[in-house]
């Protein structure tokens, strides 16, 4: 199993970057059709996917890890709700490419988490996470 240092080199937190990065695209492209609350909402839930794993990485115990990494995947959750209830609007047809990458991205970012979660869960280690570059040395 890959040993990260940090939260950047992490697969899981790479693909929220990319996730942000679409809906930003989708934003800043100023489509018609989507008002101003689901634009600041879903700017604000896609942000806080990537926010949360980063988070939770930095934390020093594994039930906080757990609680940061579900609030990350509910929140993949929500951009994912967010586009199944626009993706059908005329309007937005010229984005429906641009909806659909994002939709995906939010999967591959709930179905990764998970995934980590479910591996936490069933690891024999609890209690305090450390993270060191050098295995410690016993005397």
């Amino acid at each position: 199993m890959a040993r990260y240092e940090r939260f950047e080199d992490l697969p899981v937190w790479q693909e929220a970057e990319r996730l942000y990065g679409a809906v930003l695209d989708l934003l800043e492209g100023s489509p018609r059709g989507l008002s101003y609350g689901f634009r600041n909402q879903i700017d604000r839930a896609s942000l806080a996917v990537s926010n949360n794993i980063a988070e939770g990485f930095e934390r020093m115990s594994t039930a906080q890890l757990l609680s940061f990494l579900e609030t990350a995947r509910g929140s993949a959750g929500e951009v994912r709700s967010m586009v199944a209830v626009v993706i059908r609007r005329p309007r937005l047809k010229p984005v429906l490419q641009e909806l659909s990458a994002i939709r995906t991205l939010a999967e591959s970012c709930s179905k990764q988490i998970g995934a980590w979660m479910m591996s936490i869960e069933r690891s024999p280690v609890k209690g305090k996470r450390h993270r060191t570059s050098a295995p410690s040395k016993e005397r």
